[in-house]
């Protein structure tokens, strides 16, 4: 099985890199910057779940090659519409595109711009990061990457793309149940994202107070009833088990969301929270919390211009 990967970076260098260790047929697409460090360290993977080098094959939008049969996207939501015209050559008939990215709405846009039939469900847990030399740090236990058909049905496709990705030292799982997974990981990443952006603090010291306690309850009750009147397919009492989680969580955890805006890096402040914020104003829904929390990212946005 021929597998695009769309960017090297911390997500998609550290699965791709583990596909390629197992030997599966992996390309990356990248920008020059990129192509050019990958030229002179290769594909650097430090991890503890075991180390590993190569020097990848790598693509770049302008240049041609046959249509592959799955690619796997893992850029940020701001850079999905790129990322969608990069890729329009090498998606043939019976290609799969594996989106990784947070939130719900980028669906729609990858449905609307390949069709229906192309589109899978997926989501990823890894704590990655890349380093000044583009190596990719992975420093956790967590390195998780969920996919699967989006009607849940077990198709000979999603089989075979289950069998290039088995064996590897990252754990791929299908699941018959994505899109309750992805909304699932968007309500937790609302919400964890939501409150220690907004109080600039890792998750302990939030929750140790009854105001940070009161705030993690509100935006994880304000946007799972959203979500619901989305038809979203949540877990009866999911805000419990999500709280209960938050509370088991390391006391220094920062989101990624907030350890973007200490860089002054872009942040998903529409992709996340606008796409709620539109829906619960088309519903009817008072959502006091998502406001507040998508005000101050776009703040956060105009004063980084």
């Amino acid at each position: 099985m021929r597998i695009l990967v769309v960017g090297a970076g911390a997500v998609g260098g550290y699965f791709g890199g583990r596909l390629i260790e197992k030997g599966e047929d992996v390309t990356f697409l990248v920008r020059e910057r990129r192509e050019q460090q990958l030229k002179e360290h290769g594909l650097h993977i430090e991890s503890v779940h075991g180390d590993f080098h190569c020097e990848p094959k790598t693509l770049k939008s302008v240049e041609k090659a046959e249509p592959f049969d799955a690619i796997i996207l893992s850029t940020k939501a701001y850079h999905l519409k790129g990322a969608i015209e990069s890729i329009h050559s090498f998606v043939g008939e019976n290609t799969m595109i594996l989106p990784l990215l947070n939130g719900m709405s980028h669906v729609d846009d990858l449905i609307e711009a390949f069709g229906e039939e192309r589109v899978i469900g997926g989501l990823c847990f890894v704590e990655s990061t890349l380093d000044e030399t583009g190596k990719i740090i992975q420093s956790s236990p967590i390195h998780d990457l969920v996919f699967g058909e989006r009607s849940g049905e077990r198709t000979d496709r999603i089989v075979k793309l289950e069998g290039a990705f088995s064996g590897t030292k990252a754990n791929f799982r299908l699941s018959d149940t994505i899109e309750q997974e992805m909304w699932h990981k968007y309500l937790f990443i609302t919400t964890l994202s939501g409150v220690t952006s907004l109080y600039r603090a890792p998750i302990g010291p939030i929750r140790e107070i009854a105001e940070g306690a009161d705030m993690i309850k509100g935006v994880l009750y304000e946007a799972a009833a959203i979500m619901r009147s989305l038809k979203a397919p949540l877990a009866e009492k999911i805000e419990e088990a999500q709280y209960d989680k938050i509370n088991q969580m390391g006391y220094s955890m920062k989101s990624s969301l907030q350890r973007d805006m200490e860089k002054n890096l872009s942040v998903e402040a529409d992709h996340l929270y606008g796409y709620l914020l539109k829906a619960a104003e088309a519903q009817g829904i008072e959502a006091r919390e998502l406001r507040l929390i998508y005000g101050n990212l776009k703040i956060y946005e105009t004063a980084s211009i």
